[in-house]
């Protein structure tokens, strides 16, 4: 184990991996810190009422959309198509083409993205 450390240091990967997981650890913050940010900003404009999300069971996108709304105290409401008859007509109502669907104060939304649910809030 000690001959592959120093033919490590000696061929000069062990700096680029130090380097390497240095950087990566600096882009998680940076990435965490920005997305506070629109965490933040769309906090301060979400009323309850103001967003609905039609969902599946089976959807993964919903649940990152669900724990991000959920862990940053965003309010919204949420139904699921397989389990609520109304919301699925909704779903076929409003033509959605796939989950998460949005209503951001009645205006249809297809994904989750913090920042174009913040712009259509005013924010």
């Amino acid at each position: 184990m000690n001959a592959l450390w120093q033919r490590l240091r000696q061929s000069g990967l062990l700096a680029v991996l130090v380097v390497g997981l240095v950087a990566w650890g600096l882009g998680r913050v940076v990435q965490t810190q920005v997305q506070s940010g629109h965490a933040e900003a769309l906090r301060q404009v979400a009323r309850p009422g103001d967003i609905r999300m039609i969902s599946s069971v089976t959807c993964i996108f919903c649940t990152k959309a669900r724990q991000y709304m959920t862990e940053h105290r965003i309010p919204f409401e949420e139904c699921l198509i397989e389990r609520d008859a109304a919301c699925l007509a909704d779903y076929k109502r409003l033509g959605a083409s796939g989950t998460p669907t949005l209503l951001i104060r009645g205006q249809r939304q297809l994904g989750f993205d913090p920042q174009r649910v913040t712009s259509a809030l005013g924010g």
